[in-house]
């Protein structure tokens, strides 16, 4: 990737001298043009985002607008909204330097879980720039809205940092949270103008589409990026086959984290500061101790220079860590996306992504960490065993040449904006004409009916009340889908290691689960999920675990129908009821992955009511196409796995969000069926975008399998690593028979009502 050379602009009029001074005091001497552009469009009032790459300044164009803004009216205030504390502290120390350095009415504060009492209220009676993230917005501010009622009547911004990250569920949740945050504080400014939301952004299709359908009204998108950037050499690197063979005589890839765990520790050798980036929380631990260990076998004590950085550590681990990395201590970090955004840590040489991350934006913003400071720098793409990983290797044109794809979420959706409604009427009655904030007005009217149906609401004649002593907010959880987070204890100290989300809990903290924080392993003694704890005690073991599940779907509702002429393929979107209960976990080797054992476990089931893709055809006319019954099963296993597999490349949905079921003879449909679905109550609006991009999808997948150098199906094609199933059966030649079977039929399908009584 070519360096780039910077366009700057003239400071736009208006912008204050102690403001131009505190600039040129962190070295800028003039905003590149893109800072600019951003700026004088929030000052104008439009609603902006700004959409460039990483390490491009887009914090400068939204401070310079709220800056400005704030000098000229000395009661006007500014709300910041950052999806992570680290990224929060990082800028509340940016804010405080322009402060410090000559644009002296900045009082910038803190608001959150780490914010002490005392220092709460002085942010919230004399700071001009409250930083705080979404939860805080939701629990702590918008249900005391009185006690902020100043702030609220003079609010001028809001600034939604890293715009992009919000999609899915969590994404649809913060999107009526800020229709919430808008109405609140309208009714504060009364006949004013109401703020003005700016975003930044990482490149996406469409950003101000994205950020419109965010924050409830129309915005404008400055995407041009006027930054200097260094060259950025990137590899892609599929680790080999090895000799072993692992579930179903498959052969075994080394690891992606194996590989990555390497190359930080030749990257350290080198002194060459390294990010090495993973999704799962396990996966940035077990890098981190692998490469401790292989640089004290060739330097002692120069392991100390590794460390692991992912969400559920405590503030005061985050921060050091942060510290420890700008400083040059740490040579490298193995890292969750926690680090991907915004955080400044200028002096990277090299970042190493260890798994596709589920996005091309999310891709460009973990490789564009290193080279900020405009030196060249090395990216490793390290592809794990998947398919998506597997078609990314063999087309980089998938990566490189195509445009980022679209930000996925719905603020429509009635299972999220249910709840959500009931806590804006306890924060201010819904009134009537107050509806369309929250999308369709009839629609939310049928929705407040079903509320008032239920008892969560009343309705008076001047609109819907909240009645209840409880606090409604409490019914809405932003970012899982209920349960709120689980502390995570160690049984024999007492000590608060960490949190984790409860839905992940029945498959990473089950009894007998290994847990790992910071090089430390514990075994899982208890699950209290009515005490909202999970119980460790200290252990060494050499194994891993893995839970299996089973998992049931029954049809809900066909809302989108297309069935191919003369043929009995029919693709359907629809509500499904997913039933889940994990009921073993498997122990495996650490070094070998060979699995040592299994235990079963007595966990209850899970429902999940939400949105599904499904295709469905009759056996006699799979098995014309060059199946026979006894490899059906396995065709269409392997089919859904890869499918589930390739989700990402259309819907921009991680791995994990999405799950899978096959069956030669499902009960709803009368006929073999193979679903994809939404794993959060209501659906994400995945499974929307898997049926509007079925083609690309299916020809994706089959590209993936066709192009996997594996004989009969591995974990780089059809084998899944959270498959209930053990990965069994699987036919790897079934799957590609399936899937042109259905490419063979698109351009025959067409569109029918889907509002027939009989599903099948």
């Amino acid at each position: 990737m070519p360096a780039r050379q910077a366009r700057t602009a003239a400071w736009p009029e208006g912008t204050p001298e102690g403001l131009v001074r505190a600039f040129g005091a962190r070295g800028v001497p003039a905003p590149w043009e893109h800072q600019a552009a951003g700026a004088a469009s929030a000052l104008a009032g439009r609603h902006t985002v700004l959409a460039t790459g990483t390490a491009s300044g887009k914090s400068l164009g939204y401070q310079l607008a709220v800056g400005t803004t704030l000098a000229e009216d000395p009661r006007a205030t500014a709300l910041y909204l950052a999806p992570t504390k680290a990224l929060a502290a990082d800028q509340l120390a940016s804010w405080r330097a322009l402060e410090r350095d000559g644009a002296a009415w900045l009082r910038a504060a803190p608001y959150d879980g780490d914010t002490a009492p005392q220092d709460r209220v002085w942010a919230r009676e004399h700071s001009t720039v409250l930083l705080t993230n979404p939860d805080m917005l939701h629990v702590g501010i918008l249900p005391h809205h009185e006690r902020w009622a100043t702030f609220l009547r003079h609010l001028a911004y809001v600034v939604v940092d890293e715009s992009h990250t919000y999609r899915g569920v969590f994404g649809s949740q913060v999107g009526i949270l800020l229709r919430r945050l808008r109405r609140v504080a309208a009714h504060y400014r009364g006949d004013r103008p109401e703020a003005v939301f700016v975003g930044a952004s990482a490149t996406s299709a469409a950003p101000a589409e994205h950020f419109a359908t965010l924050i409830g009204a129309p915005a404008v998108a400055i995407t041009e990026d006027a930054s200097p950037h260094g060259a950025v050499h990137v590899a892609f690197w599929e680790p080999e086959l090895t000799d072993r063979r692992g579930e179903n005589g498959a052969p075994v890839r080394r690891s992606a984290t194996a590989a990555a765990a390497d190359l930080l520790t030749d990257l350290a050798l080198q002194q060459t500061r390294t990010l090495a980036f993973i999704k799962s929380r396990r996966g940035a631990e077990v890098i981190a101790s692998t490469a401790k260990r292989q640089l004290e076998e060739v330097e002692a004590g120069l392991g100390t220079r590794i460390a692991a950085y992912r969400s559920g550590y405590l503030p005061e681990e985050r921060r050091a860590l942060e510290e420890a990395l700008r400083s040059g201590r740490l040579l490298g970090m193995a890292s969750t996306p926690a680090l991907e955004m915004g955080i400044d840590v200028a002096g990277l040489d090299a970042v190493v992504v260890a798994g596709w991350p589920g996005t091309r934006a999310s891709f460009f913003q973990q490789i564009g960490r290193a080279g900020r400071g405009g030196q060249d720098a090395l990216a490793f793409f390290v592809a794990s065993d998947d398919p998506l990983d597997t078609f990314v290797v063999d087309h980089p044109e998938a990566v490189f040449d195509l445009g980022v794809e679209d930000t996925v979420l719905d603020p429509a959706n009635p299972h999220l904006l249910g709840p959500q409604l009931c806590a804006a009427a306890a924060e201010l009655p819904l009134t009537p004409d107050a509806l369309d904030r929250f999308g369709d007005p009839a629609r939310v009217r049928e929705l407040l009916d079903v509320l008032v149906e239920q008892g969560l609401l009343r309705r008076r004649p001047a609109g819907w009340f909240w009645t209840h002593p409880e606090h409604a907010a409490g019914l809405v959880s932003l970012r899982d889908d209920g349960g709120g987070p689980m502390d995570i204890v160690d049984m024999e100290s007492g000590t608060l290691l960490g949190t984790m989300d409860s839905p992940q809990t029945h498959h990473q903290a089950h009894p007998g689960a290994v847990y790992v924080h910071q090089d430390r392993t514990f075994l899982v003694e208890e699950l209290d999920e009515e005490g909202h704890a999970v119980l460790v005690r200290r252990a060494w073991p050499d194994f891993t675990t893995q839970a299996r599940d089973v998992t049931e779907v029954e049809i809900v509702a066909v809302h989108r129908r297309l069935d191919a002429a003369g043929s009995s393929l029919r693709w359907c979107l629809g509500d499904l009821q997913v039933r889940t209960q994990v009921i073993s976990f498997q122990r495996k080797a650490l070094l070998s992955g060979e699995v040592l054992g299994e235990e079963p476990l007595d966990l209850p089931a899970r429902d999940l009511f939400t949105s599904g893709v499904w295709f469905q055809a009759s056996s006699e006319e799979l098995v014309a196409a060059g199946l026979t019954m006894d490899r059906l099963p396995g065709a269409l296993h392997a089919a859904e796995h890869a499918m589930i597999g390739m989700m990402p490349l259309v819907a921009s949905n991680d791995r994990w969000d999405i799950g899978g079921v096959s069956m030669v003879l499902h009960p709803d449909t009368g006929s073999p069926a193979v679903f994809v679905y939404d794993g959060r109550p209501g659906g994400a609006g995945f499974a929307e975008r898997g049926f509007a991009q079925a083609r690309r999808w299916v020809e994706a997948t089959a590209g993936a399998i066709d192009a996997c150098e594996c004989e009969d199906g591995c974990p780089s094609c059809v084998q899944s690593p959270k498959c209930g199933n053990r990965n069994s059966p699987l036919d790897k030649a079934g799957a590609l028979t399936v899937l042109r079977f259905l490419l063979e039929r698109f351009d025959d399908l067409a569109e029918v009502p889907a509002d027939i009584p009989d599903v099948a």
